[in-house]
């Protein structure tokens, strides 16, 4: 079988194969979907069995994914649900972890620029992998989604600022210009999607919901790829785009008929989740070089050391939005979802990578790390929030008004 032939074939397979997995090991533990992706990933990649190899049409379609990761994303958080103690709290704790992972990062690397990069890759929230989980687990609504939502948007949005502003190759004040002018065009967008009924966009909707128009999922393809170019014409990260592009979309397509907005929810979490999101994460397995790790001792080294830098700059200062009254393992829960990081982590070393100022052991060990945090904080948070619930030590929800009759 050609080695097109096989990736055409083999990864569709194996987003099939992984929810399947994901279910018959369900009965034993909750193991979040994308473990069984990426692990699916590496073992028909070329780092084990070879079967599947990497390449430019599958990096492409890999990158669509996870611009639609970071679309769901933007587009699923309830701003005015995370508004207020725990955007407030996150945001601090986000600031936290970026000067003590540059300060910490200075001591493992060799030069400053380097350390930017490190300490950079260990604010990261996987939150568009976050999502689902916390989606599954029925805690999306609860105080304790609303505040891992809160840690994983300013760790998702954060770091992209970052990125454009210290990685974009630019002098601070003219990245900063940039960002300034990329927030305008997206902060108009958002502010003409939220004038107005649009009526006419609505009816267009509706009228082709269920016909082979679907104007919905195109125009939301159309607004992604615009927002994703612009970013790359302003020398951006295409994924602030894709970000951008989910609050406005969210915006607009919420102003029509509650039950099209839902219906048009579920049909972009199909292409997302169903399509385009599994082959990322597979991709991801198969381009991960784990004979580079294992023959580079120093790599190996700094692996472990990376995982509890994730836990340490990133986890500690993200339990800071804890919701009021929470109990210790609730605290320690979120603490571990904070510090999942991985598709921010792969987009900031691929950039010092190609900039020269990474060196590729140093990349591969901080994409390893990133891999196992999805691969096991997510699974034993849950855990440990599963155990808190059943306790009956779930925090009272602030906003809930009990009814009395």
């Amino acid at each position: 079988m050609s080695p097109d032939i096989a990736t055409v074939v083999i990864v569709p397979l194996l987003a099939v194969a992984a929810p399947i997995l994901a279910r018959l090991v369900g009965r034993v533990a909750a193991i979040p979907l994308v473990v069984f992706e990426i692990v699916l990933g590496l073992l028909v990649g070329p780092s084990v069995l070879g079967w599947v190899p990497a390449s430019d049409a599958l990096h492409a379609v890999s990158n669509f994914g996870l611009a639609f990761l970071f679309f769901m994303a933007g587009n699923e958080i309830d701003f005015p649900a995370i508004a207020g103690r725990p955007l407030r709290r996150a945001s601090l704790g986000w600031l936290i972890s970026l000067v003590a992972g540059v300060l910490i990062a200075v001591l493992l690397s060799p030069s400053f620029v380097t350390a930017v990069y490190v300490g950079i890759a260990l604010t990261s929230t996987a939150l568009g992998t976050l999502m689902p989980v916390l989606r599954d687990a029925g805690e999306l609504r609860t105080p304790f989604g609303r505040a891992v939502t809160a840690v994983g948007a300013v760790g998702e949005f954060g770091p992209l600022l970052a990125i454009s502003l210290f990685l974009s190759g630019r002098k601070p004040l003219a990245a900063a210009l940039v960002l300034i002018g990329f927030a305008v065009v997206a902060g108009a967008a958002v502010w003409f999607a939220s004038r107005g009924a649009h009526r006419g966009f609505h009816r267009l909707v509706r009228a082709t919901l269920h016909t082979s128009g679907q104007f919905a999922v195109r125009f939301v393809v159309l607004v992604i790829a615009a927002l994703v170019g612009l970013s790359l014409a302003l020398g951006l990260d295409m994924l602030l785009g894709a970000f951008a592009a989910g609050v406005i979309c969210r915006v607009l397509l919420s102003g029509g008929d509650e039950e099209d907005a839902h219906q048009i929810e579920g049909k972009l979490e199909a292409v997302a989740f169903g399509v385009l999101v599994p082959v990322f994460f597979i991709t991801t397995g198969i381009t991960f070089d784990l004979r580079a790790l294992v023959s580079d001792p120093h790599a190996l080294l700094l692996l472990p050391i990376f995982l509890v830098l994730l836990l340490v700059v990133r986890g500690l200062p993200g339990s800071l939005a804890a919701p009021p009254g929470s109990t210790f393992a609730d605290r320690a829960s979120i603490t571990l979802f904070s510090a999942t990081g991985l598709p921010i982590i792969v987009a900031v070393t691929g950039i010092g990578v190609s900039a020269g100022e990474l060196e590729p052991g140093t990349a591969t060990a901080l994409v390893g790390a990133g891999m196992l945090s999805v691969l096991i904080f997510p699974l034993v948070a849950l855990v440990l929030r599963k155990r808190s619930s059943d306790g009956g030590e779930r925090p009272a929800d602030p906003d809930h008004v009990p009814v009395v009759g």
